[in-house]
């Protein structure tokens, strides 16, 4: 406490000299928690956006065998069958969700307006795999499919397109000629990737009403949705063998069924955040470096002007630990001050900056959710506290260092 009390007065001796100093810590700071704190809002958001398909969701297909299996040649077209979904769900334990899927475009007609939307038929569990999240009306339930309702949940987007912003919930609109009655109408969502179309952009029917509408029972695609994102890469082989012991393909033919796994490309996006931070982080620690090689200059004046004192302790008994302990806390005294009011600038700046556009021009999205917004987390903070202990460490080192050796004869006799 007297090593910080010392740093101080000294710091207040040479006000100038150390204000300057100080202003490029608070500088560099604020440049490593507005630059850390950008990275994570943009890797976040970006990511966000991806899940807007939804959450450990798994997508495959039918597609073309490359293997021989079972006397069959390769080359065998793979078209899932009534039943496959049934088998899946039964089948394999550790998934929380399996529905069919078809798409395709239907003429919708309300009132003398007839347009085309593109139409997915789902089972129950597909909400909540996919983040169907209803503001208007509800959701799909049980006996929606078990009485084979003619019912449909139109995307934002497509029920502004049929309505003309006419509140849909409740009115009947033909599809294909046949009515179908209006239940419920999404939230906008921010969803950067899709199959067919974003689902602002879809309309929703049950499953069944495929029979009704196209002749068909069959899913073009089936959506799961495995326990824990971990078992991602189990679960699409569990789902495979399945298909492969109903279609006899060799299981290991992922040609037979492709797939899409959001899994996986949502920890590719995580890597990228991670890497975007990592360099942006970097940048800030150059920026703030600069600042450690002001705290560096003005710790070896200080220790060119000391030379006498420095002498004098050594010849009442100081060690060279002693000395370079001194010197060091006397560096970070400083490099911690100048930190403090950096941070609570980096906080401030922080919230004087407006959120930079980046979803919520194309999605039109209330309270500028999908920007970039310049908050400093607990953990970026924490980061930037690591990153200037470093710089205080490294710049007052070097000083310290060299006061620590310095030979008392000599100091004492220095002019």
């Amino acid at each position: 406490m007297e090593i910080v009390r010392q740093s101080i007065e000294s710091l207040l001796r040479n006000r100038l000299r150390s204000g300057l100093t100080m202003l490029g810590i608070v500088w560099g700071l604020v440049t490593v928690v507005l630059l850390l704190s950008y990275g994570s809002s943009l890797g976040r958001e970006v990511l966000n956006g991806f899940l807007g398909l939804g959450n450990n969701v798994i997508m495959m297909w039918g597609g073309q065998t490359s293997m021989q299996a079972g006397g069959e040649r390769s080359g065998k077209k793979i078209k899932f069958l009534d039943g496959d979904t049934e088998a899946v769900r039964d089948a394999v334990p550790f998934l929380t969700a399996v529905s069919s899927e078809s798409d395709d475009g239907f003429s919708f007609k309300y009132g003398p307006k007839v347009i085309n939307i593109s139409t997915k038929a789902v089972e129950l569990p597909y909400g909540g795999m996919r983040k169907l999240n209803v503001a208007e009306g509800r959701y799909f339930e049980a006996a929606d499919f078990s009485e084979h309702r003619q019912v449909v949940i139109f995307g934002p987007h497509a029920a502004q397109k049929l309505f003309n912003g006419f509140p849909p919930v409740g009115e009947s609109v033909q599809i294909e000629g046949h009515v179908f009655q209006v239940i419920g109408v999404l939230a906008t969502k921010i969803q950067d990737s899709s199959n067919n179309g974003p689902d602002n952009e879809n309309a929703f029917v049950p499953f069944g009403m495929m029979r009704l509408l196209r002749d068909e029972r069959d899913p073009g695609s089936i959506v799961f949705q495995p326990s824990s994102p971990d078992l991602h890469v189990k679960a699409i082989q569990a789902v495979r063998s399945v298909l492969a012991s109903r279609h006899h393909f060799d299981p290991k033919d992922d040609k037979a069924t492709p797939t899409w796994d959001t899994v996986e490309d949502s920890q590719e996006i995580m890597q990228f955040s991670t890497a975007l931070q990592l360099l942006l982080g970097i940048i800030g620690a150059m920026t703030l470096g600069v600042g450690g090689v002001g705290v560096m200059n003005i710790m070896l004046v200080s220790v060119t002007e000391r030379t006498r004192e420095i002498g004098l302790l050594k010849a009442l008994g100081a060690r060279r630990r002693d000395i370079l302990t001194q010197f060091l806390l006397e560096s970070l005294t400083l490099t911690f001050l100048a930190g403090i009011v950096g941070m609570i600038l980096a906080v401030a700046v922080g919230y004087l900056i407006p959120p930079m556009p980046l979803y919520s021009d194309i999605y039109k999205t209330a309270n500028h959710e999908g920007d970039i917004i310049l908050r400093a987390s607990p953990t970026i903070m924490l980061a930037a506290f690591g990153i200037l202990g470093a710089v205080g460490v490294i710049s007052g080192l070097l000083p310290a260092m060299r006061a620590a050796r310095m030979d008392p004869v000599v100091a004492l006799r220095h002019e």
